[in-house]
């Protein structure tokens, strides 16, 4: 069989269009959209944020308050800077709390702290003031933990006790300390 130009010029049109419209269609065709790069931008900032934790009694049980809080949206996270929490329950020592600064989880039960992290419980009638430093705390309320897995200094008038990496259960008080756990225990002044 013998194919003539007649014949094969529309073969050869119809591949020719078929082939412009490929490249055209490839030319022109915008990029796939990337995924939308997700920006850490906040959605809103609080100056002087400050709220208050009661009791079902109605009586205040803890206030935390930052100079400045910020919300972002693109993963729910909270960041405070200054943040200071007070403690004061009935018949309990206060305990005041601060740190350089500080973030929320998303649902608000985990604190953490970071930077110059102090606690400070209050003299009480038997025992005189506390004083806990470290660099990082992580304070987990529904649990009554706090803990740390950084270098953590105590100091109660004469005595002091440090070591790496802490917990502290603030429903059964107890406290342990995990490595490296030094003391000095110094006898109480006279009268």
């Amino acid at each position: 069989m013998r194919f003539s130009n007649t014949r094969l010029f529309p073969l050869v049109l119809m591949l020719a269009l078929a082939l412009l419209t490929f490249y055209l269609e490839r030319a022109v065709r915008e990029e796939e959209p990337h995924a939308p790069l997700r920006r850490h931008d906040p959605d809103y900032t609080v100056s002087n944020f400050l709220t208050t934790t009661y009791s079902r009694d109605g009586v205040a049980e803890a206030v935390m308050s930052a100079t400045r809080m910020v919300h972002y949206p693109d993963d729910d996270s909270t960041e405070l800077l200054a943040p200071r929490m007070v403690q004061t329950r009935p018949a309990e020592p206060r305990i005041t709390l601060s740190a350089e600064r500080g973030a929320l989880s998303r649902d608000g039960e985990e604190v953490f702290l970071y930077d110059n992290v102090v606690l400070v419980r209050e003299a009480m009638a038997e025992r005189p003031e506390a004083r806990l430093s470290t660099s990082f705390l992580h304070i987990v309320r529904d649990r009554s933990l706090v803990r740390t897995d950084r270098e953590v200094t105590i100091v109660e008038d004469r005595s002091s006790l440090s070591g790496r990496g802490m917990e502290y259960n603030t429903e059964s008080r107890q406290f342990t300390l995990n490595a490296d756990v030094r003391g000095r225990f110094e006898p109480k002044k006279g009268p």
